[in-house]
């Protein structure tokens, strides 16, 4: 007879990224299971019921967590440490784990304040969080790598990750992190390691006087659209693909209790898919007044398909003193800057919008559908239908799947 796995979801549904992932991991659920599902939406000190479960997907922000996961020995899917202690003692070694790909969100991020022409780099992250650490090692080789230097500063919070503990021991914090700020030189691009700590620097920005993006510019990851939006400047952040990391933890843990995957170290991979920007980190060129029109023309009208000589007779100079401009600004060409602006406008469309590929190519610009296709494969490695792949399948499986989870 067959028998319903039982499988326990121990991720706190109180951040984005915890809700994100567990969407993701109920959506395999409902298409390739059934699975009896147990939900621990809050901390792990709830309690389990006294219940044998099949399987586990869980995070790794507690010790005692970890550690009853592996004593009861059963297939489980673990969160990367959240803090140094659960890091110190290595408990995950020899687990499949959820780890979020630091290099490339580093990469993302640093792409998006470089494009804009910045020169200048910081990071801000937690203080004995292995996440936060990897991702600081992470911006830093990237910006060093372009050949500029990267500010760091580490906000010192115990037990970061509750929000009571935030409240206590931000007033001692601020001071510091405002300082900091206060030091960096004006146009600095600054990746924060979430957009918790992005909104704290936005409001130690505030409290001392530095201008965002005029002075600093911020730029927060996991793209948790009320954290982003209830900032007193809407904070632009890293977006991942939680959900499909979600969907192959489920997948991975599937094929643990079933024994078509041996037990080991299998690493589920937390990807970036772009800078979702708000204004946070919308930087014009303010330096320059003539190149900061261009960039407002170009960015009005990218979608009508202009053209280097569309820009210089807008502008009314010679296209040699308009390049030597935006040579010296920010590093590129006005063509390579036409080419960007496209590429972005594509994306958005492919994002917000269910327009077929020749009609995002029209929107954006370019020439013809295999002008956008060559462009993606060049620029991101695939065409754009893979781009929006992962929203297509989301899309189906919220209308086939319409019933919430069961908690027993």
């Amino acid at each position: 007879m067959f028998q319903v796995p039982k499988v326990a979801l121990l991720w706190a549904s109180s951040s984005h990224f915890g809700r994100e992932l567990l969407r993701g991991s109920v959506r395999y659920s409902r298409l390739h299971g059934p699975w009896s599902l147990y939900i621990c939406g809050g901390d792990f000190e709830q309690g389990l019921p006294d219940v044998e479960f099949n399987g586990v997907i869980a995070g790794g922000d507690s010790l005692d967590e970890v550690n009853y996961i592996k004593s009861k020995g059963i297939p489980a899917v673990i969160g990367e440490a959240a803090t140094g202690e659960v890091a110190a003692t290595n408990p995950l070694d020899g687990l499949s784990k959820i780890v979020t790909h630091s290099p490339a969100i580093a990469r993302v991020a640093a792409d998006h304040f470089i494009s804009q022409g910045l020169r200048t780099f910081a990071f801000c992250g937690f203080e004995n969080c292995p996440w936060s650490l990897k991702r600081e090692e992470a911006f830093a080789e990237q910006i060093a790598a372009h050949g500029y230097p990267c500010s760091k500063h580490r906000i010192k919070v115990r037990n970061w990750q509750r929000e009571g503990d935030w409240v206590r021991a931000w007033g001692k914090e601020q001071s510091h992190l405002a300082a900091w700020l206060k030091s960096l030189p004006r146009l600095t691009g600054l990746m924060a390691c979430n957009d918790m700590c992005g909104r704290h620097v936005l409001e130690a920005c505030r409290e001392a006087g530095v201008r965002v993006p005029e002075q600093v510019a911020v730029v927060g990851v996991d793209n948790d659209d009320l954290t982003c939006e209830l900032c007193h400047l809407p904070l632009s952040s890293v977006a991942l693909d939680v959900g499909r990391a979600g969907y192959e933890a489920a997948r991975l843990l599937d094929g643990l209790m079933s024994g078509e995957i041996t037990k080991g170290e299998h690493i589920v991979s937390v990807n970036p898919l772009w800078v979702v920007v708000r204004r946070s980190s919308h930087l014009i060129v303010k330096d320059d007044p003539l190149v900061a029109d261009a960039l407002h023309f170009i960015e009005d009208h990218t979608g009508r398909g202009i053209r280097v000589p569309d820009v210089v007779g807008e502008m009314g100079v010679s296209r040699r003193t308009l390049e030597r401009k935006f040579s010296h600004a920010l590093g590129r060409s006005v063509l390579s800057e036409i080419k960007r602006a496209r590429l972005d406008r594509a994306k958005q469309l492919l994002q917000e919008t269910r327009l077929p590929v020749y009609r995002v190519a029209n929107e954006a610009g370019f020439a013809s559908a295999r002008m956008l296709n060559r462009t993606f494969r060049r620029m991101e490695g695939s065409p754009p239908a893979t781009f929006r792949q992962h929203l297509k399948e989301d899309a189906a499986a919220e209308e086939k799947n319409t019933a919430h989870p069961s908690g027993k």
